[in-house]
């Protein structure tokens, strides 16, 4: 079957398996911060943007991302790298494994709400799954990038 799919910022048209995971295209196309982790839908590794919504691309068939906008954190780089740099300054960034999928969600956050409470903070973070790093590291660097961000960015608190 034939699909049309705006892949960060570009229109890409090509036959594809009925069966073919979002997943597995978006990493054909060199999308390689999308991971795949548990293929169950729990562990957030392969959120990508699907017309501006996070969603977990290991239960969604290529075929139903047709005619529409998919972002991986390749194509929101400079949305992203604020926040990774800081995260990773705070020391609160989980590994190269799981932080894509964490900062992915970190961003619809932002996007959604500017000055989230702690609930919703976690609310966010709730579909990604980390084995080795915890959660009050990410919570505490997203608390300390909203107060950053609401300061202009000029000045960092640790």
């Amino acid at each position: 079957m034939q699909i049309s799919i705006q892949l960060n910022g570009k229109k890409i048209t090509e036959e594809i398996r009925p069966d073919l995971l979002l997943i597995d295209w978006v990493r054909q196309h060199g999308c390689y911060s999308v991971k795949c982790g548990c293929e169950t839908s729990n562990c957030g590794l392969c959120t990508v943007f699907l017309d501006e919504k996070p969603v977990l691309s290991c239960s969604i068939l290529a075929a139903r991302a047709d005619g529409r906008k998919v972002d991986t954190l390749e194509g929101l780089k400079e949305e992203a790298e604020e926040f990774g740099a800081f995260i990773a300054d705070q020391g609160a960034e989980q590994c190269g494994f799981c932080n894509p999928g964490m900062i992915m969600n970190a961003i619809a956050l932002f996007r959604e709400i500017a000055d989230p409470t702690d609930d919703e903070i976690k609310e966010y973070l709730a579909g990604n799954l980390c084995r080795c790093s915890g959660y009050e590291g990410q919570l505490r660097g997203i608390r300390a990038f909203i107060e950053y961000r609401k300061k202009g960015g000029a000045v960092c608190d640790k």
